[in-house]
């Protein structure tokens, strides 16, 4: 733990050069870099929640409504990015503060976890400080949907005084698969405090989201959602050789970083292709549409009969099926799906859902799959959530008994 504290303080200057430049090129603002260095005091006695970006905090918004629902909860939502802050932000949740996450330093974690009931970790945000000093302030540790590589295991055994620190004293770990609880387990992790997998995505419930500007045709409409770059060249091939067969179709490209739609306009324009940004409010009258905003992807599932979920032709992992799947929107996916196996693999070979590998079998899928699709009724039958209610019922009961001092 000395040697993390020691090497996390020699990074400092580093990491405040990066943010600034971050700053500079206004991928993130002031406020972010305020956040990064000082922190934010909450309010006394709330619960603080913490995610990596976008997908991890998307996945625990039914996790935030039920402990909001609790009379008195309040709430700090932190993000490693901006854009995860903005997207939580623009949910408008109420007595909750939503901020870009503190670095790692024990002094700017320690006055944030003196004023916090508990903290709440989604995924596999393992911050040796934030975490030892939650034990030692007396804060419960839930970790939920947690993941652990084999090769992220590697690496932490070779810290197992680090990691019994780290997970001796949780009050509740929640893996997301099973390796992942064995694998925590392996690491140092109390057998009474680990639960049977849960995946938080399978929670997602639409909000009803409607924009009277996308009268769109659904048998017409193709979507490729949460892109990574390198997709965005196949997604826009892919679509050049179906719109030769379909000359009527339309794409929807929703970025998994809106900031990149200017990037995505040019390379679609160096293609010929006419491209509408979302974010310039004028009717999407163009072939392709650019979705440059956050907390949209609900109504471009609705918009498409199709769509190719991101992440998965580059080694993103991929992202969640359950969102298409819930919307009725036939799902495509490349190889790489790491981060949802199970549940891509379930719906391969049950007709849910169709893997390609390139712009020749994205558009002949996309074409094969834009209207009347069996695969949304597959899907459902298929992708249930697990033991995600119960999950939910324990945390609550964990982190919103009487503030910290006695009852």
């Amino acid at each position: 733990m000395r040697l993390y504290r020691i090497l996390i303080s020699l990074a400092l200057p580093l990491l405040i050069v990066s943010t600034l430049f971050r700053v500079l090129t206004r991928r993130e603002d002031f406020a972010a870099l305020r956040d990064r260095l000082f922190g934010h005091t909450p309010a006394q006695n709330a619960i603080w929640v913490h995610g990596a970006s976008n997908g991890e905090l998307a996945s625990a918004r039914t996790l935030l409504t039920a402990l909001l629902a609790e009379p008195g909860v309040r709430l700090l939502v932190t993000a490693n990015t901006a854009t995860g802050r903005d997207l939580v932000r623009g949910w408008k949740l109420p007595r909750t503060e939503v901020r870009v996450a503190p670095f790692d330093l024990r002094w700017v974690q320690t006055p944030i976890l003196a004023n916090v009931k508990a903290l709440i970790l989604l995924e596999n945000e393992l911050w040796p400080n934030r975490i030892a000093l939650a034990h030692r302030a007396g804060v419960p540790v839930l970790m939920v949907g947690a993941r652990m590589s084999e090769q992220s295991t590697e690496r932490w055994a070779r810290r197992p005084a680090l990691m019994a620190k780290l997970l001796n004293d949780v009050a509740l770990l929640a893996p997301q698969d099973p390796d992942s609880g064995a694998r925590f387990r392996k690491l140092g992790a109390p057998r009474s405090a680990i639960t049977g997998p849960v995946q938080l995505k399978s929670l997602y419930r639409p909000e009803g989201q409607r924009d009277d500007r996308l009268t769109f045709s659904r048998p017409f409409t193709v979507l490729a959602a949460s892109t990574h770059p390198g997709e965005e060249e196949i997604v826009l091939a892919a679509f050049e050789l179906a719109r030769a067969e379909v000359a009527d179709l339309r794409l929807i490209l929703a970025p998994r970083h809106p900031r990149r739609a200017g990037e995505i306009a040019q390379l679609a324009a160096r293609l010929g292709i006419p491209a509408a940004l979302r974010s310039s409010k004028n009717p999407p009258q163009k072939p392709l549409y650019i979705a440059d905003t956050m907390g949209e992807l609900e109504l471009f599932y609705r918009a498409a009969g199709v769509g190719f979920v991101g992440g998965s032709l580059v080694g993103a992992g991929g992202h969640t099926p359950y969102e298409p799947a819930a919307l009725g929107c036939a799902i495509l996916h490349g190889p790489h799906v790491a981060n949802f196996a199970a549940e891509y693999r379930a719906l391969d070979s049950a007709g849910g859902a169709l893997e390609v590998r390139d712009a020749e079998t994205l558009a002949a899928g996309w074409l094969a799959h834009r209207a009347k699709s069996p695969m949304p009724e597959v899907a459902k039958g298929v992708l249930r959530p697990q033991d995600a209610e119960k999950l939910l019922a324990r945390i609550v009961d964990i982190v919103s008994p009487a503030p910290r001092g006695g009852r």
